[in-house]
């Protein structure tokens, strides 16, 4: 995967990541098709999805970076 590819999908998790974390847009959803019980597992798998997302992000920066320098 190019560093450009690395990039769009960092960048498209994370945006998505920060939504569903810091919007009720997941719990408006889950609500919405009544699985309201899940709501309090939201933050178990966002917060470490965050967590990769920007992750994928600084690599793709430290390799576009790295490729550039050469």
């Amino acid at each position: 995967m190019n560093d450009q590819k690395l990039m769009r999908v960092g960048v498209i998790g994370t945006v998505v990541a920060v939504l569903c974390c810091f919007t009720p847009i997941l719990v408006i959803a889950l609500s919405a098709l009544g699985l309201s019980a899940l709501t309090g597992m939201l933050d178990i798998v966002l917060l470490p999805l965050l967590g990769i997302f920007i992750g994928i992000m600084v690599y793709a920066t430290w390799k576009r970076q790295k490729s550039s320098e050469s």
